[in-house]
């Protein structure tokens, strides 16, 4: 699926943020409740629950890249279970979708990207999930399912990528004019991968 090609710089830019920012929000945030509320216990707690999160998070990584899908959906289901607020649940569903998608289990990797939409605090990764739910049912054939998926961006960062969904779901069902419009303004509302709108568009006779 192109979505695992296009956004992947996007998911790397974000694990990037994170892994050098994340430990001084979290510092930030449990210091900010422990002045508040008081207690050492409490943030104890809290460096503790951010430590294991992240070495789950590295073990279930480190399964992914060998290619062990029983390994990671198993280590993946401890950290969307038990630290299912944290930006690593958020980055285990979206790499868990991406292999089950790519040992064919398309329902499978559905479930994971409505998860992180249902549960991500974080805009970007909110928006990243909805781009790739939407072209995962545009492959699935579920038009409609796909098209809903990219009305109103709460960005214009991703109307573009929105738009050429929605191209491709008017090309599915035949309508040419339709589609070379929708990857038009795509192109100038700016893609991940403009050559491949471009070509889209010279293959419609724009």
């Amino acid at each position: 699926m192109s979505t695992y090609q296009t956004e992947e710089e996007q998911v790397e830019a974000i694990k990037k943020w994170w892994k050098e920012n994340g430990k001084s929000v979290i510092g930030g945030v449990v210091l900010g409740l422990v002045v508040v509320g008081g207690g050492k216990g409490w943030l104890e707690y809290q460096r503790v629950q951010a430590e294991n999160a992240s070495a789950s998070f590295e073990g279930f990584s480190q399964a992914a890249y060998n290619g062990d899908l029983e390994a990671a959906e198993q280590r993946g289901r401890i950290l969307l279970d038990e630290y299912k607020g944290s930006a690593y649940a958020m980055f285990t569903a979206l790499e868990l979708a991406q292999l089950q998608y790519q040992s064919g289990n398309k329902d499978k990797a559905r479930v994971q990207l409505q998860w992180v939409l249902d549960n991500a605090k974080q805009e970007a990764i909110s928006q990243l999930a909805k781009i790739r739910l939407a072209r995962l049912m545009l492959d699935m054939q579920a038009y409609d399912e796909a098209f809903d998926l990219t009305v109103n961006p709460a960005e214009d960062t991703y109307q573009g990528e929105f738009l050429s969904i929605q191209g491709e779901v008017k090309l599915a069902r035949g309508d040419r004019e339709a589609a070379r419009t929708a990857f038009s303004r795509a192109l100038a509302q700016g893609v991940s991968n403009p050559s491949l709108i471009r070509m889209k568009l010279m293959e419609l006779g724009g």
